[in-house]
Order: structure tokens, then sequence, then C-alpha cells
């Protein structure tokens, strides 16, 4: 039986909406309260099983790579200082049996260029794909749910939930049959559009930003022709693969934040803060004092 063990992280992109921010900072590197957004991330992936993390980077982004790698002088430091707790963070970041490969995106071509970039790494093996924007609160994480979906299906398991239909235009789309008997949230595919008009979408189940996916998958990439603007869709590559050999909607538990969106990303802030270990209460009391503030 495959298992997944490697997970793509595509973090090449400008992060535009975030500018001037992310002008010299990847957007990646954005944090909810005292955590980038990659970490979570990657946190979700060692704690669903993987133990191979493959970035596909892009000028900019050195501060990912910096970020997961050993910091000797600030490690120096903190320990001649005592501040034991902040170098226990600092250390485990990642996990010792947990790998590294980055991978540079040399043009921006697309979701799926940047995954065709891994090709070298994954091999033939089925692999997930991670993005760092779609923050998911979740009591067991996304991924491990899907690859415990993956492990009875060994088929593409894509992450979707409902969305408004005024929202269509910004996501892709599964087409599905009805859930079948005994799998509660796992919907066959027949279909997947890429930001569908709302009078033409195929459904209300929006694509979130967690795959799991088969090798086949990355043979299609590489035949994939370019779509508007010249991008390679990922889109395109699992709408073929779901043809040959079959693929499903997973409709996750979870709370998910749309981070790449300024709003959602003050909503993680805000939702992380008010649980936060350190800071939690005492910004709760501070919402609570705004909140009765009379109106000016």
């Amino acid at each position: 039986m495959n298992r997944i063990t490697k997970a793509v992280f595509p973090v090449a992109g400008l992060g535009t909406r975030f500018l001037p921010a992310t002008k010299a900072s990847p957007k990646e590197m954005l944090p909810i309260v005292d955590k980038p957004l990659i970490q979570y991330a990657v946190e979700e992936a060692v704690d669903s099983g993987i133990t191979h993390m493959v970035f596909i980077t892009g000028r900019n982004k050195r501060a990912i790579e910096d970020h997961f790698d050993k910091a000797y002088e600030l490690e120096k430091e903190l320990e001649e200082r005592g501040r034991e707790a902040l170098l226990d963070q600092v250390r485990d970041i990642l996990p010792k049996h947990v790998s590294c490969t980055y991978v540079r995106q040399s043009e921006a071509l697309g979701l799926g260029h940047a995954v065709l970039c891994a090709r070298a790494v994954i091999g033939n093996e089925p692999f997930a794909v991670i993005l760092a924007d779609d923050l998911i609160d979740a009591e067991v994480p996304v991924l491990k749910q899907m690859a415990q979906r993956f492990e009875q299906e060994q088929r593409c398991i894509i992450a979707v939930q409902p969305i408004p239909p005024e929202d269509s235009r910004s996501y892709g789309v599964i087409k599905a049959d009805k859930t079948e008997e005994g799998k509660e949230r796992l919907h066959r595919m027949t279909g997947i559009v890429e930001k569908p008009h709302p009078e033409v979408a195929p459904s209300n189940l929006a694509v979130v930003g967690r795959y799991i996916l088969t090798p086949a998958v990355m043979d299609t990439l590489e035949r994939v022709i370019p779509g508007a603007g010249g991008e390679i869709q990922l889109t395109d590559a699992i709408a073929a693969v779901l043809k040959s050999e079959g693929a499903f909607g997973y409709e996750f538990e979870g709370r998910r934040y749309d981070c790449g969106s300024k709003l959602g990303y003050l909503q993680a802030n805000v939702m992380y803060a008010l649980r936060h270990g350190e800071v939690g209460k005492d910004f709760c009391a501070f919402l609570s004092e705004l909140s009765n503030r009379p109106k000016s």
C-alpha cells in the first residue's frame, strides 16, 4: 500500500496582495501571532506523517530556507542568556527525522508548473501539495484526514469546502456524484472547472489548498498545454487523471482561513491570538473593552 511521505510547498509567488509588506519578505513568512504561515503548513505535514518537505521557491524566498535551517548565532545567544524556552522553540521548528529540499522555479508559470518542478525529488510516488495561504484549524490535521482516505482509495484526494455560489469565480470547483454510503465527506469527482461563473459552476464545492496526488498527475503535467497567461494549471492535470484513474473531493473537518486575503489573514490572527497561551487572556480582555467603547 502506498503511503504519503513527501509534500510539495509551492512558495514562489510574489504575494502582491500584501505589498509593501511582501516587497522584500515572502508572504509565507507573514506571522499568525508569532509563527509564520509556512511553519503552520509544515507542522500540519509533520503531524500527518510527512518526512520530506519539498519547497518550490523563487527570488527573494531565502528567508524560508533560513527559517528551517539551524541558526547558530541565535541559539548561542539564547543559550548564554538562559532563555531555554525560546531556545527549544528555535531548535524544534523541524524534527530531526524530517528533511527539506529546495527547488528554484525560474518562471512563474502557474501552480501546475510549480508542482512539476518537484518531479525529480518526488519520483514515482504519490505525494501531497500544501498551499500555505490556506491555514486550516482542525482537531485532526486536514492532510492526515486526507491521507487516511488515500490509504483506502489509492486515488487522488482533493480538499474541498462548500462556498456561496457567487464566490465560484475565485476557485476551482468540482463536479461530483453523490457521497457514497459509508464514506461521508468523500465525493467521487466527475469533473473539475477552474474559476467558473456562478451560473455554470457544477457545484458549490470549491477546491482548497490541500491535495494528495498520484504519480499520473506528474506525467500529465508534462503534457498539459499552457492555458491563459501561458500558465500550466494543476486543475487541468487533475481533470485528465480523474478520467483515467478516478479522483475524490474530500469535504474536510476544520475551519479554513484564506490568508491570501487581508481579511482572512486578520481573522486568523484574531482567532489564534485568542487562544495563545501567552497573550490570549489579555487579548480577549482588550477585544471586550474595544467592543464596549461608545461609538463616536
